[in-house]
């Protein structure tokens, strides 16, 4: 089949790089252009580059909405677009016009995690799996038909970068078999139950906050899916921002009021976690490592020289 395939950063590199490896023809390719945000700035292959190694014609663009992108689509004539990070709404004369319409590859398991950083949500919400979904794009963002789906476990200790390099691994047979079925002439797929559906944003400053209200057991992976590259999850120490690089839920349960600096626990220092720590029956999060203001990264027990204080959400 003649593919053109929209994409952006690694995601939508593995995907052209399939694309270009499978016995289709790729004949366009649109991405955005090179980007400053915080986590657009992670795991960023360019599709670009790729694309022109290969002689494919490229179009950059925001959103894809302008008559000279589609102009240029109607030439290329492409059987199915395949869209893989693409940041923006594609509109229906766009993701309608090749004749199988257009495929999306999504990294997670829909109809839930549809959006933004489903990784990253899904590490926090202590999900036993994660997987890549592609599906037929359609007027709602993420909710056509699948087409192929595959899933991999998360273990215990995993973070979201161990999550990205399991389901980026994903990535190919995934397009490859959707395409696959596709080109088999197949039409009938299979439709994503709408009530199981779940939306979420673009993560953020605010969404590293650490709350010290919540369970030690969703702090934990909090600081695990804020695993480097992404920026680490923070709190504030006697008035500077104080990162949290790595952090276990604590062997002991801890009474007392959230944020308390409180005890040393093997190689960690236990801060009290929990809105109901009051009663004592509560883990707190041992914190192991954790990064100055000034950027020095250390031990938490070498940083913490005493224990009392709080740790707070502001200055």
């Amino acid at each position: 089949m003649r593919v053109v395939m929209f994409g952006f950063q690694t995601w939508g590199h593995r995907t052209l790089r399939a694309l270009l490896e499978s016995e289709h023809d790729v004949v366009m390719v649109v991405t955005h252009p090179r980007s400053d945000h915080a986590y657009e700035k992670i795991w960023s292959d360019s599709v670009a580059d790729l694309a022109e190694e290969h002689g494919v014609p490229v179009l950059i663009r925001n959103r894809p909405d302008d008559e000279e992108l589609y102009t240029a689509l109607k030439e290329a004539d492409p059987d199915i677009i395949v869209a893989n990070n693409w940041r923006t709404w594609i509109p229906p004369r766009i993701f309608g016009l090749p004749r199988h319409g257009t495929l999306n590859v999504h990294d997670s398991l829909l109809p839930r995690y549809a959006g933004f950083s489903p990784l990253i949500w899904a590490l926090i919400n202590g999900e036993s799996e994660v997987g890549v979904t592609a599906h037929m794009m359609d007027e709602q963002l993420d909710a056509g038909d699948i087409v192929v789906q595959r899933a991999v476990e998360v273990g215990p200790r995993d973070t979201a970068t161990d999550l990205f390099h399991k389901t980026v691994g994903l990535i190919a047979p995934v397009t490859v078999g959707a395409l696959a079925r596709i080109a088999a002439g197949e039409t009938e797929f299979t439709p994503q139950d709408r009530s199981r559906a779940s939306f979420f944003h673009k993560r953020s400053a605010e969404d590293i906050r650490i709350d010290w209200n919540w369970p030690a057991e969703d702090l934990e992976r909090l600081v695990r899916a804020q695993s480097a590259p992404y920026p680490s999850a923070f709190t504030h120490h006697r008035g500077k921002r104080l990162e949290i690089v790595s952090a276990v839920v604590s062997e002991g349960r801890y009474g007392g009021t959230p944020g308390r600096v409180f005890y040393r626990e093997g190689d960690g220092v236990v801060i009290v976690a929990g809105a109901d720590a009051r009663t004592g029956r509560n883990h707190g999060l041992a914190v192991t490592r954790v990064r100055t203001a000034e950027g020095e990264e250390l031990p938490a027990t070498d940083y913490f020289t005493s224990m009392g204080g709080y740790l707070t959400n502001r200055p």
